[in-house]
């Protein structure tokens, strides 16, 4: 077993510490849950426990349809191990359908359906509040290099097409969500987390809410009920 040593870092909502092993790291979920950059901000019992698991879940599956990840096995209830990724300053979102500030900036009606789906880089920085930036910017930047943006945008398309199909098919859309890329001895991984902080995702009828939105709008029943459903429906639990 992989012996977890010092804090490397502390996010948003996981904490990520170093190992025995240099090429490994232990990802603790927590059970902090924010948005707007922070600006709002609670503690969900439990909440670190279930993305830890849901987490699990989704990399187990995307690894059993060919996409490797950093994901390596669990811990502990809300700890897993991970590999050591040299991130790309860079977040991948996919949209399927409109919705949240994609709406507001192209005055399209929220649940348009997007055929094909849209791609999006945006920087990673909190304090520019993630503005979008597109691949020449990357390039002149430094940011990323060709090879690695082709990567990306290929192993984004791959994952749609599976974690789209698996949420259909459990009565959900899956609407957008955010990806994040590293390098892990030259080669380009998915990392980071697959949770439902990190996706909108409705019910396939109702359009219910059933993702971190609920916090962000104050929506009555709050968010665990919801995201155990949504565990629930998958196959998890």
């Amino acid at each position: 077993m992989k012996k977890k040593s010092e804090l490397l870092y502390h996010g948003k909502t996981k904490s990520l510490y170093a190992t025995d092993e240099p090429d490994y790291l232990v990802a603790k979920f927590n059970d902090d849950i924010t948005a707007f950059n922070q600006k709002k901000h609670a503690i969900i019992e439990g909440k670190g426990s279930f993305s830890n698991h849901f987490n699990a879940f989704i990399m187990q599956k995307l690894k059993e349809e060919g996409v490797d990840n950093h994901f390596q096995s669990k811990l502990s209830e809300n700890q897993s191990i991970i590999k050591h990724l040299k991130m790309l300053p860079i977040e991948c979102i996919v949209r399927n359908r409109a919705a949240g500030s994609f709406c507001k900036r192209f005055g399209i009606e929220k649940g348009q359906i997007l055929d094909p789906a849209t791609f999006e880089f945006c920087l990673k920085d909190d304090a520019l509040s993630d503005p979008m930036i597109n691949e020449s910017i990357l390039l002149t930047l430094n940011l990323a290099t060709k090879g690695q943006i082709a990567a990306v945008k290929k192993i984004s398309q791959r994952v749609n097409n599976i974690l789209e199909p698996l949420f259909d098919d459990s009565q959900f859309i899956l609407v957008d969500y955010k990806l994040e890329f590293g390098l892990f001895h030259g080669a380009i991984l998915l990392g980071d987390e697959f949770t439902l902080d990190t996706c909108r995702i409705w019910d396939h009828d109702t359009k219910e809410i059933f993702d971190k939105d609920r916090f962000r709008e104050d929506l009555e029943g709050g968010v665990m009920p919801f995201y155990h459903e949504v565990a629930r429906r998958v196959g998890l639990r």
